[in-house]
């Protein structure tokens, strides 16, 4: 889950940890966009409401040309190499805030440059906060290129970020690419923070990709996030299937955000098996 320490959260830690209080939830991962600045706050609260809390991370990284996001549970959230990080990948998403406005501008989409600046975050303007302020515009009311993500579209489960993935991410019209740490790097960051590396999101990431999920895994990872608010029933099965064969961890995540993924409500994975893998994931832990 995430908090407003990433540019896409919405809510703080520490409210963040009341509401998994009320969710029924007992033990937690914070796991914020290439920052740790909001473990202290998240551990804190978490401690008084009596919740189990592992400090966590999300880095972003890339195999092979390929972007991933790759947790790091468990981590010591002192180490200087997560500044670095956070420091670095903030710059290069304030150059790329101007060329995502570009991009979708000459796309033909209509949107307050200011409103849309208004709601950026240390200078990071992203996909979703362009959403949100093109999908209030009424001159975009007849825009065919809007249809799926407003009531009753294919995409408007989570319109926000599902204009994102469509517009911005990887390989789409507004990517305004750069490059990230090697997956190699981020997994020797993690472990030596004492954590586990844990691939997130698959499926939205690299699909089916046995052939590059092969490479990933032989990078070192320690586990697969199996269930997943992306992972339909196929794609959960077929990533229990590389978890057993390959002797990794399997965990679950929400990826909980707030406002961006309205559809997503923290802890309801539907996973049979919970209380085993909670058992085995604290083991590593552990170790």
């Amino acid at each position: 889950m995430h908090s407003n320490i990433s540019n896409d959260g919405e809510f703080t830690p520490s409210d963040l940890m009341q509401m998994c209080r009320q969710s029924g939830l007992t033990c937690v991962a914070l796991s914020d966009h290439n920052s740790v600045r909001g473990i202290m706050e998240a551990q804190a609260e978490a401690y008084r409401l009596e919740i189990e809390f592992v400090s966590a991370i999300e880095l972003d990284c890339q195999f092979e040309g390929v972007n991933l996001h790759v947790l790091g549970y468990g981590i010591d959230p002192q180490r200087n190499e997560f500044d670095e990080i956070e420091k670095d990948i903030l710059q290069k998403e304030q150059a790329a805030s101007v060329v995502i406005i570009k991009c979708i501008h000459d796309l033909g989409i209509l949107f307050d440059d200011e409103k849309t600046w208004s709601l950026s975050v240390n200078g990071v303007v992203t996909g979703e906060m362009i959403a949100e302020v093109a999908l209030s515009d009424t001159g975009n009311q007849n825009n065919s290129l809007l249809a799926p993500y407003r009531t009753g579209g294919s995409r408007a489960d989570n319109p926000f970020v599902n204009f994102y993935w469509d517009y911005c991410s990887q390989g789409k019209p507004a990517d305004a690419r750069f490059t990230y740490i090697e997956l190699a790097e981020a997994i020797r960051i993690i472990k030596a923070a004492g954590g586990l590396a844990v691939l997130a999101h698959p499926g939205i990431n690299i699909g089916l990709d046995q052939k590059i999920l092969a490479g990933i895994i032989n990078s070192g990872l320690d586990g697969i996030e199996v269930y997943s608010s992306y992972h339909n029933d196929d794609v959960i099965r077929f990533y229990e299937e590389q978890a057993d064969r390959y002797h990794l961890l399997k965990t679950m995540g929400s990826d909980f955000h707030g406002k961006i993924k309205p559809s997503i409500t923290l802890g309801e994975m539907n996973c049979e098996n919970e209380a085993d893998m909670y058992q085995e994931f604290m083991q590593e832990l552990g170790k």
